[in-house]
């Protein structure tokens, strides 16, 4: 709590939390696109034509088909599935106050983090998500939202979490609805989201189960795309687990630099390729082919956090992005055995 007590609230800062989300949504389209287009280019190696014969049935064309792909793995960002409400006002909303304007991330994003600088979560998942209290690296913004948001507690609909005085304007029960369905197997009590500073957010890979479980059982390109969403776990902020510490930078330098510097090289998404495990045919699990990505991410791309040299971060572009693309070939290799 001494963290929060440091923080001093200002205009700067805020304008400075802008965009802190993890790689831009036009990024994540552009992965999912390019992952595609990787896929078509080497079809003796990937299931590229069970892929396009599902295009094909749907009414698409290839390029079509990864458009819809890429703008559901844009489109979870924007997701209007978690509320916090006030801590003596009760009120409800999507995003912070001090975020207005200035294009912050709403409150979903915060379980779009796998935490690797530590081990199991209180839930049991191997590996946990946001948790401010938690944070063995942390800066501005993770300080600004937890002392904004000190006490607020996660809307559960008329579950009986309220403010002082009974006080409650829920507009979402997030702790019955999305919070339960990235829980995944895991365990979860209302008294870990009573407190923001000290909520045990579920981790992406959960995330990305789910839609992964809801797309075996009605196989749509959309519900596939918010799978692929699960390419923030190669964003290293995303592993090293912070909303600060050049996040909004990095994700900017990625967005400007994508294409002048080669980040979606296809002879680096070969190389990617062999690192990861593939999904067998035989299960419909896909958390440890994410988990191989965000350790690569933490293990490879440290040094975004801290420095800002232009010679730094095309270092770390080069490795998590063909990563990335790579690990999205993977996920639909092994979806397009479903269509």
């Amino acid at each position: 709590m001494n963290r929060i007590a440091a923080t001093v609230l200002s205009a700067g800062l805020a304008l400075a939390a802008a965009d802190a989300s993890a790689f831009s949504q036009e990024t994540h389209k552009r992965i999912v696109i390019d992952a595609v287009n990787y896929m078509k280019n080497n079809p003796t190696t990937t299931n590229y034509a069970k892929l396009a014969a599902a295009a094909a049935a749907a009414g698409y064309t290839v390029d079509q088909m990864a458009n819809v792909l890429g703008q559901g793995a844009y489109d979870v960002d924007d997701f209007m599935d978690t509320y916090f409400c006030g801590a003596t006002t009760g009120d409800c909303q999507t995003a912070p106050v001090w975020g207005l304007g200035s294009g912050i991330v709403k409150y979903t994003s915060y379980f779009h983090f796998q935490q690797h600088t530590r081990g199991a979560d209180a839930h049991g998942n191997d590996k946990g998500g946001y948790n401010y209290d938690l944070l063995t690296v942390w800066g501005d913004i993770d300080n600004m939202a937890a002392t904004w948001l000190v006490g607020d507690y996660m809307d559960d609909g008329k579950g009986g979490m309220t403010a002082w005085f009974s006080r409650d304007s829920s507009k979402y029960n997030t702790y019955g609805i999305t919070e339960a369905n990235y829980r995944q197997g895991s365990t979860s009590s209302k008294a870990m989201y009573d407190d923001f500073e000290e909520m045990p957010f579920q981790p992406i890979d959960n995330l990305g189960q789910y839609w992964y479980s809801k797309f075996q059982q009605a196989p749509t390109f959309q519900t596939l795309g918010f799978v692929l969403h699960t390419t923030d776990l190669l964003q290293p902020h995303h592993t090293w687990t912070t909303s600060a510490l050049n996040h909004a930078g990095w994700e900017t330098w990625v967005n400007d630099y994508y294409y002048s510097e080669g980040l979606n090289n296809s002879a680096l998404v070969a190389a990617a390729m062999g690192t990861f495990t593939p999904v067998s045919t035989g299960t419909t699990e896909i958390r440890p082919l994410l988990t191989q990505g965000g350790a690569y991410s933490y293990s490879q791309g440290g040094i975004v956090l801290s420095s800002t040299a232009h010679a730094d971060r095309l270092v770390v572009g080069r490795k998590v992005i063909p990563h990335a693309i790579a690990m999205t070939v993977h996920i639909l290799n092994h979806a397009a055995n479903r269509f």
